[in-house]
């Protein structure tokens, strides 16, 4: 008995029978149209960054007129000045607005959480970002945060700077982008009351008792502006976006207060 060897007849070696091209190009092609439905439902599913959820009730004609800002129930309304119709309303799952700060084109939101956003005003249709302020969201839940009375604060007059004012610290917030420029944190045995500040020209003043009694009240009441803390010869940083103007802050420096005495 004659043993033929494996892939061989006695008439020769055996040749597989190739595929066909069409049938290995068809298998991917079907499983792709198959996970495609999948792809597209997950893209839909996935979650609002931060919780967002912006609506747009009303189409806004270019050069409209900012519209006024409120709070209702756990939403961020703008509305139109003239006839009180809400313009778009802004809201984040799980949290509750508690202060806005309108500036032109921004609408600045505290939120229950900690964060601070900042959407486009005129037509909602971008919240543009999102900051937390650590440590802040246990603090504001108590009533020592008197319903974050003074949190938020426009720091020159056309809102381009932003102080928010916790009891550790006040972090100063560039609007158009949300950079951090600085942080002044208060002094030790010491905390800032947001509730007890004022503006005085071109000053934000905010009150910081200290516990200790014998401690002068200089450093119990700090000035600040868009470049920092008002002290004599200091030398802040711009805050221009990157390649603007420099702007005025050498000029600026020592002009607010007069020097201390």
């Amino acid at each position: 008995m004659s043993v033929v060897p494996f892939g061989m007849t006695g008439s020769g070696p055996v040749r597989p029978v190739p595929a066909r091209r069409g049938s290995r190009l068809a298998l991917p092609v079907v499983l792709g149209l198959l996970a495609l439905p999948l792809i597209t439902a997950a893209h839909h599913s996935r979650p609002a960054p931060y919780g967002d959820h912006v609506s747009v009730h009303a189409r806004v004609d270019p050069g409209a007129a900012d519209p006024g800002l409120r709070t209702r129930g756990r939403a961020v309304e703008a509305y139109d000045g003239q006839t009180g119709r809400p313009r778009w309303t802004y809201k984040r799952e799980g949290a509750r607005p508690l202060a806005l700060l309108p500036a032109p084109e921004h609408a600045i939101a505290l939120w229950d959480d900690g964060l601070v956003t900042d959407t486009v005003r005129t037509d909602g249709s971008a919240v543009r970002w999102h900051r937390a302020v650590p440590g802040s969201a246990a603090w504001l839940r108590t009533p020592a945060a008197r319903g974050a009375a003074g949190v938020l604060n426009r720091l020159d007059p056309r809102g381009r700077m932003l102080a928010v004012v916790t009891p550790r610290r006040i972090a100063a917030y560039r609007s158009a982008d949300g950079d951090l420029r600085w942080v002044l944190p208060a002094e030790p045995g010491c905390a800032f009351e947001p509730a007890r500040s004022v503006r005085h020209r071109g000053a934000l003043m905010v009150a910081q008792p200290c516990g200790d009694a014998a401690a002068p009240w200089t450093s119990q009441l700090i000035a600040v502006d868009d470049l920092g803390r008002i002290v004599p010869g200091r030398t802040p940083l711009g805050n221009e976006l990157p390649g603007g103007a420099p702007g005025d802050a050498g000029t600026r420096a020592e002009k607010e207060l007069a020097s201390h005495r």
